[in-house]
């Protein structure tokens, strides 16, 4: 009887349980509790270099956007290691199809100098987001009774229809052009991460130590059934 109640273990509940994402699709972050993010990688900025004038301007525009806000954003920095394999590949490549042999030693030469380089430090690069949320009970331009109806029926709760998952993404689409908008005002350029760069960022973040070894699939090429949450009404 005891080897019997040994033999029987617990399953470990799995890792996506304590994950906030209820799933990635359509350039969206869904989360479990109904609402939305979209994620912009952002261009920096190097203050330090404009003259006073050109400082205060983009102080004075970075106000006018923070005020204008109707709605939280999130500004997150995230430090990684540098990929160059992009890099280096075209190096390669060049190296087996170029002709001067010259050229080709010199190649050579410094594809082995960068990755001596990466091999003694750490190189990381700063990547620059801009979260921008959507939650149907912040949405002032729908009346109170509205806004609680679909705030009371997220993912979590009740499956979300075609109707409100294409509600979500007007909303947002809309919400992202603005900061856009703003952004470009202070010379700060930014492109809206899809889906797969979402999957991939988050995945970075989430095992930051694997993102380098164990490479993520296009997502173009996962066949995948379409997801039990969103259903046809």
């Amino acid at each position: 009887m005891q080897s019997k109640k040994l033999g029987k273990k617990k399953s470990a509940p799995s890792t996506e349980k304590y994950l906030d994402i209820a799933e990635i699709r359509d350039d969206l972050v869904l989360l479990k509790d109904g609402t939305v993010r979209a994620v912009l990688l952002v261009s920096s900025i190097n203050f330090a270099l404009k003259s006073t004038d050109e400082q205060e301007a983009i102080i004075q525009a970075y106000m006018t956007f923070l005020n204008s806000l109707e709605y939280p954003i999130q500004i997150v920095i995230q430090s990684r290691r540098m990929n160059v394999d992009a890099y280096m590949n075209r190096l390669r490549e060049q190296e087996r199809t170029i002709q001067n042999d010259l050229l080709r030693a010199q190649i050579a030469e410094y594809s082995g100098f960068v990755m001596e380089l990466i091999e003694l430090g750490q190189i990381m690069q700063k990547m620059f987001y801009v979260v921008v949320p959507y939650d149907p009970l912040t949405n002032k331009k729908k009346n109170f009774w509205t806004r609680l109806t679909e705030a009371i029926s997220p993912a979590s709760v009740a499956n979300l229809n075609k109707k409100q998952l294409l509600d979500r993404i007007e909303q947002v689409s809309r919400r992202v052009e603005i900061v856009q908008g703003q952004l470009n005002s202070m010379g700060i350029s930014s492109a809206r991460l899809d889906t797969q760069g979402l999957i991939e960022l988050y995945y970075n973040v989430y095992n930051p130590n694997l993102f380098d070894t164990e490479k993520l699939t296009d997502v173009n090429q996962v066949q995948f059934e379409e997801a039990s949450h969103v259903t046809e009404k």
